[in-house]
């Protein structure tokens, strides 16, 4: 990916955070790495570097703004910021969703992304624009449940939906000063959260797969990346039934229990 030399990515110890940081990795790339497990950060830098390029992990929190912000902003120049770290839960027993998880997942998966963004779009204004007129390129993952609010992962798809509507909203003002934003919703991708999901996952797709989708998506230009496209086509169809039907067709499977394991 010649095109960028310098790019961010959080989230990148594992899943779609650490495909596509191999996907970038090659001579001349500087890749900064942020993530919450140490170890498996330092071999997805390590797997990076062997590729050619140079790799910096660093142990973020990114619910932590004034630390995310002081990372992004000793990073140099950069050229694509992902915003991709953030959690799962759901719920299985028709109880209302437990408040520390409400509050955990709105922290990290959208709180967190903003935490991401906010400072990534400042910086990019600041920097001088390239051949194309564009001064950086900025990503945020979302899902597919943004679409639909499905009564097993209530939390989540709040929280995707509220990041998936801010970037496309977002976006076209960001145009304007150089900036090219991009909302990413994809389906199931196979990650240590899916992992740990017990139902049927329609279009299940490996990670360096997606991550080639979204590279193609980001250099296309487009404002929101959604695949596959079938899964995202029914997701929208279900989210524009009547709740209470929506609602009983999203109950049938079992749905994600506790918190599994992040990309962060």
């Amino acid at each position: 990916m010649g095109r960028y030399s310098g790019i961010l990515i959080t989230g990148a110890s594992s899943g779609i955070g650490r495909a596509l940081a191999l996907a970038c990795a090659e001579p001349g790339v500087m890749l900064h790495l942020g993530g919450r497990d140490a170890g498996r950060l330092k071999d997805a830098a390590a797997a990076c570097r062997a590729r050619g390029a140079t790799a910096l992990p660093q142990v973020i929190d990114i619910r932590d703004a004034a630390a995310t912000e002081a990372w992004i902003d000793s990073a140099g120049h950069l050229d694509l910021v992902v915003a991709n770290a953030g959690i799962g839960g759901g719920i299985d027993d028709g109880a209302p969703e437990p408040a520390a998880q409400v509050r955990r997942i709105f922290a990290t998966n959208l709180d967190g992304a903003l935490n991401t963004v906010l400072p990534a779009l400042a910086r990019m204004r600041r920097q001088a624009p390239g051949a194309d007129g564009v001064r950086g390129r900025i990503v945020v993952v979302a899902s597919v449940a943004a679409f639909v609010p499905a009564p097993g992962a209530p939390s989540y798809c709040a929280a995707k939906a509220a990041l998936d509507a801010w970037a496309v909203a977002t976006a076209h003002a960001a145009r304007r000063h150089g900036v090219r934003l991009t909302s990413v919703c994809p389906g199931y991708v196979r990650t240590a959260m899916t992992a740990k999901n017990r139902f049927p996952m329609p279009g299940l797709m490996e990670a360096d797969r997606a991550a080639g989708i979204i590279l193609r998506g980001i250099a296309a230009g487009r404002v929101r990346i959604t695949f596959p496209w079938w899964v995202g086509v029914g997701a929208r169809l279900v989210g524009l039934l009547p709740p209470r039907l929506s609602g009983a067709l999203m109950s049938l499977p079992p749905g994600k229990a506790g918190l599994p394991a992040d990309g962060a």
